[in-house]
């Protein structure tokens, strides 16, 4: 009859072989994500020493809750939001209720989102939430967007002689200011995180385009006769 114990002696060897392991992982890891943190990645091309950070912060406005809907002011203050969300290419905006509000919140809310719909804001672009206000009485809805700042590289710090060419380097400052510029001039600073969503094809005129495919026919759009390159008369003569 066999058995499947081992021995105390090859059991104890196996547990230190396993937290040595264990601690060397640990060690391992440790020691590498410092390395990384301490070593980035050197530039590809000169131009690419400096770069954008780019800063997320809520832009959010308070409401105090009414039972009769949305007041002149609260009004007002919604429009300016929603001319900043467009401006800012944001998602979605999203409404905030406290948690617990009765019924005053709940009508309070449901203003707000008809006020954003009639400010053209699509139903599907608007998020409801809510949060808890603790002890606090009369909390205010919160209604906002994630907006983003873009922080280009401070230029200037370090200036070397442009005659001091023998090792064939570019200049430290070079690049920053085209950085800064594109830092200042973005309209949507989300964008140098991520590429917005496609629009969905337009089915109709795909399926226009195959069937003239199809058939051999041109497929592309008929000549604009304003974009021709001919000289008029008046000039010619």
């Amino acid at each position: 009859m066999s058995s499947n114990r081992r021995p105390p002696v090859i059991r104890t060897l196996i547990v230190l072989s396993l937290a040595a392991l264990a601690t060397a992982c640990a060690s391992i890891d440790d020691s590498s994500s410092k390395k990384l943190a301490k070593h980035d990645d050197p530039p590809i091309t000169p131009t690419e020493q400096f770069s954008i950070k780019v800063s997320s912060a809520p832009d959010q406005i308070l409401l105090a809750p009414h039972a009769s809907g949305v007041s002149d002011a609260q009004a007002d203050a919604l429009a300016a939001l929603v001319n900043r969300w467009r401006d800012s290419g944001a998602d979605s905006i999203t409404i905030m209720a406290p948690a617990g509000g009765e019924g005053e919140a709940y009508h309070a809310t449901a203003a707000i989102e008809a006020t954003l719909e009639e400010l053209g804001v699509s139903p599907d672009r608007i998020k409801l939430g809510g949060y808890n206000p603790g002890p606090r009485v009369g909390a205010p809805i919160a209604v906002g967007f994630k907006s983003y700042k873009a922080e280009g590289p401070q230029c200037g710090r370090d200036w070397r002689d442009f005659t001091s060419s023998r090792n064939n380097d570019v200049n430290p400052n070079f690049g920053c200011a085209t950085t800064a510029n594109i830092a200042a001039m973005i309209a949507n600073p989300a964008d140098l995180l991520s590429p917005r969503q496609m629009d969905p094809a337009d089915a109709n005129r795909r399926e226009n385009v195959l069937g003239k495919y199809r058939q051999g026919q041109i497929t592309s759009a008929a000549k604009d006769p304003q974009a021709n390159g001919a000289v008029s008369d008046a000039v010619q003569q």
